[in-house]
Formats: structure tokens, C-alpha cells, sequence
């Protein structure tokens, strides 16, 4: 099973590739989850927005269609594309490097959050990022580390795991071949596991992420005794707010990601994953 991610090397499988094959692993990746990313920004915009409603209270919830209709109506559709420059800074590199890029980018996980819970600001992503460290120091552009780095374990591992077995079962019982066909079903059912295996670790990170300490106020201490509180005061099905909007993005982001990639790889001569 071949990762998306910079996982090792490979011998080039064609001779006549003049740039090593590190740099083809690494640009196909990055290129697919990028223009995955895109497509799917607001998606991720109405995601964040519904994991952070009545945080640390009970009530009614609203929907995923209720905020993506209020947010185009009071703030534009440009709203719906807020943080959109740091998440392509981050997909650029995570695409390519993957579980080592988590930590390195997290700056930007965090800058895109904010920007996107904040429609009404009027300041650029440099001047938010400095914002936050004048504010709350330098420790706050690394908060949720912990939460994103075990989120992108359990997202690589579910989608490269349920991807390749799929195309593997698929290939064996159906009558179906290498190509556009294959990739498409089976990146769709490793984007399904993928939303279930990771969308409480998701939520964790974005409320930690979000949480302000300017004034010394930590609502969260840590990954752990936020999920607790989450449970304790919203109960256990909080964990998955926003779940089917994680899933309404993650499933087209995996299936457009896979599907890109497969393509790029073939263009550039180098194995189907």
C-alpha cells in the first residue's frame, strides 16, 4: 500500500523521468489535496461554524443548511471562502509530507479557523497572525497540535487502509479495471470511514484551536479534558457536531484528492497507489 504522503521512495518506473521521484510523490500529492481543498472550502467554513455553536451549553442546535443560509444571506458568499489562503498553504505542504507537515502547519490550521469564525474582521491573514501573537503568544499557534496530529494518523491510516482494500476487493469480485470508474467508488467508501473514524478528534482540535486565553481563561486544559467537558455538558453525541458536514466535505475531498492523484501519478509515469 502506497501513501499519498511522503512515506519513502520508490524507483522511478519510468527511466526517462528527469526529476527525482520524491518531487513527482510530493507535487502530486500536494497539487490533488490542494485543488481538493478549494473545492470543498465551504464546506469547511459551515463545519467550523457548527462545532463551536453552544459550546459548553445544552440547546437547540442548528442545521448545516440553516448556517450556510445565514451566513450568504447576513455576511455574503464570500464568507463561505473565509480562510481559504491558509488552508491552501497547508495543503500544499500536508498533501505532500503528511503526518511530518502536521506539525509544522498547524500555524496555519490555526489561522484558518479563526479567520473563518470571524466574518466581520476586516484584517488580512498576516495581520490576524500577528494579532494572535501579541495577544496570546507564540505557544497559541500550535494549540490543538496534539488533537491535529492524532487527527491526521487516524485520517491517513482509514483512507489509505480502506481505499487500498477497496480497489483490492473491488478489483478480485467486480468486473472492474484500473481507472476513473474504480477510484471513484473506492475513494468514496475510504472518505465515509474516514469522516467516522476522525470527526470527533476534529471537533476537539477546532474547539481548542479557537479557545482564546488572552486573559488567562482556559474553558479546555488540554485534548482530553475537553472531550470530557464536551461530553459532560453536551452530551456524547456533541462529539460528532458538524458530522455530516465533515462528511458532506471529507467525502468529496477524498474522492476528488485520490482521483487527481491517480491522474497526476499516471501522467508523471509513476504507479497507481
Amino acid at each position: 500500500m502506497t501513501s499519498p504522503g511522503l512515506m519513502g521512495g520508490r524507483e522511478n518506473t519510468r527511466s526517462d523521468l528527469r526529476l527525482p521521484y520524491y518531487v513527482y510523490h510530493f507535487s502530486t500529492s500536494g497539487v490533488a489535496v490542494a485543488l481538493a481543498t478549494a473545492v470543498t472550502h465551504p464546506l469547511d467554513v459551515v463545519k467550523v461554524r457548527l462545532q463551536m455553536q453552544l459550546a459548553g451549553q445544552r440547546g437547540h442546535l442548528v442545521g448545516m443548511g440553516t448556517i450556510f443560509a445565514h451566513m450568504v444571506k447576513n455576511e455574503g458568499p464570500g464568507s463561505l471562502y473565509l480562510g481559504l489562503g491558509p488552508a491552501l498553504t497547508r495543503s500544499l505542504i500536508y498533501g505532500g509530507l503528511r503526518l511530518v507537515a502536521t506539525g509544522l502547519t498547524n500555524p496555519m490550521e490555526v489561522l484558518k479557523v479563526r479567520l473563518q469564525m470571524e466574518s466581520s474582521s476586516q484584517s488580512g491573514p498576516l495581520r490576524e497572525i500577528r494579532r494572535i501573537v501579541s495577544v496570546e503568544g507564540m505557544r497559541a499557534l500550535w494549540k490543538g497540535v496534539g488533537p491535529a496530529i492524532a487527527r491526521a494518523s487516524c485520517l491517513t491510516a482509514s483512507q489509505l487502509a480502506t481505499y487500498d482494500e477497496s480497489k483490492q476487493v473491488l478489483l478480485k469480485y467486480t468486473s472492474l479495471e484500473e481507472g476513473l470508474h474504480l477510484h471513484l467508488i473506492s475513494s468514496c467508501i475510504a472518505g465515509t470511514v474516514g469522516t467516522l473514524v476522525t470527526a470527533p478528534v476534529d471537533m476537539i482540535k477546532t474547539r481548542l484551536m479557537l479557545q482564546r486565553e488572552s486573559k488567562g481563561v482556559r474553558s479546555y486544559r488540554n485534548a482530553f479534558h475537553c472531550g470530557y467537558q464536551v461530553i459532560l455538558t453536551e452530551g456524547l453525541g456533541a462529539l460528532y457536531k458538524g458530522g455530516f458536514a465533515t462528511f458532506a466535505r471529507l467525502g468529496p475531498q477524498t474522492t476528488i484528492t485520490f482521483i487527481v492523484c491517480e491522474k497526476l501519478r499516471e501522467l508523471a509515469g509513476i504507479k497507481a497507489i
